[in-house]
């Protein structure tokens, strides 16, 4: 069995209040709520992935609030993978903040849901202006292009991306939202990325609140709890207290499995 190790690579912070957070009335929504904004690695013997590219720097400057510590391209390299290295990288969903320096893995083959695509170019596309904020034309445009080319793998559902590292398909907060299971020396690991925000979205059962399917985010949140070898080993998106669950290379890297 091939076991990967996995680090938490955090890249931007920003300032956030709790109702910002949590879908629902909630009596602390003025409450300070930071996020932080990560892209995680995950290395065997064998294969180097990339889960999600996080925000691109021109992008980041529109921001408002975030503090752009290093893109992401640049933290990966600082653990020893340079961009052009990485075999695949798997987006787990498109929204901007998750897309942004997808362009700079040269070499990676790009692992995402159909359902995902299909979302945003389908005959519906124009007609879901309120999210479009949400999606980077420049990045969609730059994986549409990459198809052409024989480097995007659609998969429709649960799919083994290499061994030790598999996809499984939740949905919940966007219409193709995945979340990414890697076996490691601890056990099987589950970077849950938006499908929970915050380990209090799974701890108290309460979605955020950008979301395409209620009843598909707490089947998100039930799912995790399936695939990952224990709660100790699901790793929330942009939660700071990731940093704290883990062992850390310095202020920014957790590492979730050496």
């Amino acid at each position: 069995m091939s076991e990967f190790r996995v680090h938490a690579l955090r890249y931007a912070v920003r300032d956030a209040r709790r109702g910002e957070h949590f879908h629902g009335h909630d009596a602390r929504a003025g409450q300070p709520h930071p996020t932080s904004y990560y892209v995680w690695l995950a290395v065997s013997e064998e294969h180097t992935v990339v889960v999600d590219t996080g925000i691109g720097r021109s992008r980041a400057r529109g921001v408002e609030g975030l503090d752009y510590l290093t893109s992401p391209v640049e933290a990966v390299a600082a653990l020893g993978v340079p961009a052009e290295s990485v075999g695949h990288v798997v987006l787990t969903h498109l929204h901007y903040d998750h897309t942004g320096t997808a362009r700079e893995f040269t070499s990676a083959r790009y692992v995402l849901q159909r359902a995902e695509l299909d979302y945003w170019t389908g005959p519906w596309a124009d007609r879901v202006a309120r999210e479009r904020w949400l999606l980077d034309d420049d990045d969609l445009a730059h994986l549409l292009a990459a198809r052409e080319d024989g480097r995007v793998t659609l998969v429709d559902g649960d799919a083994e991306v290499v061994p030790g590292l598999s996809v499984h398909l939740v949905g919940g907060h966007t219409a193709g939202m995945q979340v990414v299971r890697v076996d490691t020396a601890r056990g099987a690991v589950v970077l849950a990325s938006d499908a929970a925000h915050f380990y209090e979205n799974l701890e108290d059962d309460r979605p955020f609140p950008i979301l395409h399917s209620m009843t598909g985010v707490y089947g998100a949140f039930d799912r995790i709890g399936e695939l990952a070898g224990g709660p100790h080993l699901v790793v929330a998106g942009h939660d700071p207290e990731v940093l704290e669950r883990f062992p850390t290379l310095g202020p920014d890297v957790a590492v979730i499995s050496g």
